[in-house]
């Protein structure tokens, strides 16, 4: 069998229908998987029989397979999704209210090596492609009846894996993922989130269609920070700095910083007004995030108040939120994805 259609964009269906198909059947091929969410080649009734059948011939439409589904008592849904290869990855939805976010994977595993990370204790086993990528928020999108119209969905590319690593498939994936004539989300609705790669971060700004950036920053001083995130031997904080103010923000956008509060590690007041001095020049908000604890990670998640209090340090500087676990009894919270078995 071929190449998966999902993750092929229209000069890709083109190619894969070949010269003696009209030009507009590759946009109806397109507008079915990605418009209609169309998940088997019977389904795609704008092509003849005959078409479908030659495509059938040399390619499926390649959708991961749903191999798990875990539901916390918070509503929110953990999927072990099983691609061609036999391997799987986790994506994560996360209801709330009006609003549905989808927490999407870019690698299968994580090569970051995060100390205060489940994930990282996988290591990293391969990069997803570009179908593997959008095909996430394809499967939810259908499992849940989900679209992005009015604005109610939002995409995290926080799940496994560092996704600056794998740039060229998640600009391929963004692209399709924010195609007014594919999935047609918006690019307000769509973050990823780096440990911090510096060179990378200035390749993505260079992009005309992409996400909107965070940044896991989770410390307040180089020491700490290549403690606890050892890739950021390479990318030191100053640099990093230097790379988020050259980012060009489009007018709407503010950087996201991320801080995962490690009690006794990175929690003190002095640690919070180190960051207000980091971040004091830039255009920019934090979120805060206590710990989401699991087996094999050494560090303790900090009581409400210590969170509280370096909260009202940073709020002096910038604005400063809390963001509220989602999953804990499912494994499905920030740096927990694992593909942990849970329950009977």
């Amino acid at each position: 069998m071929g190449q998966s259609l999902v993750g092929m964009d229209l000069a890709d269906l083109r190619e894969a229908l070949g010269p003696s198909q009209p030009g507009y059947r590759a946009k109806q091929l397109y507008e079915a998987i990605y418009c209609e969410r169309a998940y088997d080649l019977v389904q795609i009734l704008t092509l003849p029989v005959r078409v479908r059948e030659e495509i059938a011939g040399r390619h499926a439409i390649g959708l991961p397979e749903v191999a798990q589904l875990y539901q916390s008592s918070d509503g929110t849904r953990r999927y072990l999704l099983r691609l061609d290869d036999g391997r799987t990855v986790e994506t994560v939805l996360m209801p709330e209210g009006e609003r549905d976010t989808i927490c999407i994977s870019s690698q299968v595993g994580c090569p970051v090596d995060c100390k205060f990370c489940m994930t990282a204790l996988l290591g990293l086993e391969r990069n997803l492609t570009a179908g593997e990528i959008v095909g996430q928020v394809l499967v939810l999108a259908r499992e849940n009846q989900l679209r992005p119209a009015g604005g109610r969905l939002n995409i995290v590319m926080m799940g496994q894996g560092e996704p600056l690593l794998n740039l060229g498939n998640v600009v391929k994936a963004t692209r399709i993922l924010l195609d007014p004539g594919g999935l047609a989300f918006s690019p307000r609705r769509i973050t990823l989130s780096t440990a911090g790669i510096v060179p990378k971060i200035e390749e993505l700004g260079r992009e005309p269609v992409r996400p909107k950036l965070a940044v896991s920053l989770n410390a307040s001083t180089e020491e700490s920070r290549q403690e606890l995130m050892p890739i950021t031997r390479k990318y030191h904080l100053k640099d990093l700095m230097a790379a988020c103010k050259a980012y060009p923000l489009r007018p709407w956008e503010k950087l996201t910083f991320e801080y995962v509060l490690l009690r006794g590690v990175n929690d003190s007041d002095a640690d919070a007004r180190r960051v207000v001095r980091l971040l004091a020049n830039l255009n920019a908000k934090v979120n805060l995030i206590a710990l989401n604890p699991g087996p094999g990670i050494p560090f303790e998640t900090p009581g409400p108040e210590r969170v509280a209090s370096f909260q009202q340090i940073v709020k002096r500087g910038l604005p400063c939120f809390i963001r509220k676990p989602r999953g804990l009894d499912i494994y499905a919270a920030c740096g927990q994805l694992q593909r942990l078995a849970v329950g009977g």
